[in-house]
């Protein structure tokens, strides 16, 4: 089931996106010629009016072809003046636009219905659990409230802040003992504790860790603040995903983390399978804002780059030679390759050894 439901999921997405494109296209006035799921060779197609609805064997996005998004395409006379680059700047801006717009308000109306009916996620001091085989096994217990860390009192993220100050003598490795234990003072059964632990390396958090999770609170928010919250989660997605971008040409780290298709899928697969529903909404809800913000970076084929000479039009005053803007795509082609290389790359990896897992 987790599969189907990760597709259906990934399939919605891709549709609103196109959809965004076909009903702006219609809207102007423009002639589209097709509205295709996923890319050929063809396994479907039917036609209503002037337009074919289709379905594609390739599960890597979907498009519609609008009549004379090539300015050198041969266009019927009867249906030239609804060709896309016989329209004016502003209707095209309009058109290409709509695509990343649909999946900015999905990614919205998500967290909008995360914050408003299941609430902002707040980290109380009480220990929820205990880590298997970690320092706190033995020592600390589920419902103790943590008071402090050596002395430091504060909120869930000040006393994790200060476990991590706790560091190995040598080199920090995974599973050496921090050189100085935690003082913990916690609250059990009514009655204040101090409670004594070695903090030990984790590799894959970069810090010492005690071993054990926070209880989760939930703290459900109105419109209002709800509306706040989600246009704040997502311009934090925002400048997430683009410095981790712009971080593929500098970091080999980050390269390592680029997903393709492959890799996408499975992840949101076994969210699906193992989390709650608020998380794999919005895990959703981050893949749909990612798919606007990649769509907008400003080159060809992807949408921002349309926008992008559309807007260089408008501002020259007369069209842009094609020649020049097919010299100009040659880089966002080279861009759109590496970036699915790197993630093919990256997923035939994963495959080769353990797999994907959700960390």
């Amino acid at each position: 089931m987790s599969f189907f439901l990760a597709f259906l999921g990934f399939a919605v997405l891709i549709v609103a996106h196109e959809f965004g494109h076909f009903a702006a296209a219609k809207a102007v006035g423009m002639r589209v010629e097709r509205f295709a799921l996923f890319f050929p060779p063809l396994i479907g197609k039917i036609r209503r009016g002037e337009t074919e609805y289709a379905v594609g064997v390739i599960p890597a996005g979907g498009y519609v072809k609008i009549t004379g998004m090539n300015p050198a395409e041969e266009i019927p006379p009867e249906v030239a003046h609804r060709a896309y680059y016989r329209q004016p700047v502003w209707k095209r801006i309009v058109v290409i636009g709509a695509g990343p717009l649909v999946n900015v308000l999905i990614a919205f109306v998500l967290l909008l219905g995360i914050f408003m009916l299941q609430g902002r996620p707040e980290a109380t001091t009480t220990v929820s659990a205990v880590t298997a085989k970690s320092a706190a096994v033995g020592v600390l217990t589920p419902g103790d409230r943590l008071v402090a860390v050596d002395g430091t009192r504060g909120d869930a993220a000040a006393l994790r802040e200060q476990i991590a100050t706790h560091r190995c003598a040598g080199a920090q490795v995974q599973g050496c003992a921090a050189a100085t234990p935690a003082v913990l003072t916690v609250v059990r059964d009514g009655r204040e504790r101090t409670l004594t632990i070695t903090p030990r390396y984790d590799a894959e958090a970069e810090r010492a860790l005690v071993g054990f999770a926070f209880t989760i609170e939930y703290d459900r928010e109105g419109p209002i603040t709800a509306t706040a919250s989600s246009i704040s989660e997502m311009w934090r997605i925002t400048t997430l995903t683009v410095d981790r971008i712009t971080a593929l040409f500098y970091d080999a780290e980050a390269r390592r983390e680029v997903s393709g298709i492959v890799g996408s899928y499975e992840v949101s697969r076994q969210t699906i399978e193992r989390s709650e529903l608020e998380v794999v909404v919005f895990v959703f809800a981050l893949i749909s804002l990612s798919l606007a913000i990649i769509n907008l970076f400003p080159f060809l084929p992807l949408d921002g780059g349309h926008i992008f000479w559309a807007v260089a039009e408008k501002v020259r005053g007369r069209a842009i030679p094609i020649r020049v803007m097919e010299r100009a795509s040659v880089v966002g082609f080279a861009l759109v390759l590496v970036l699915f290389a790197i993630g093919l790359s990256n997923d035939i990896t994963q495959l080769r050894g353990d797999g994907f897992s959700l960390r």
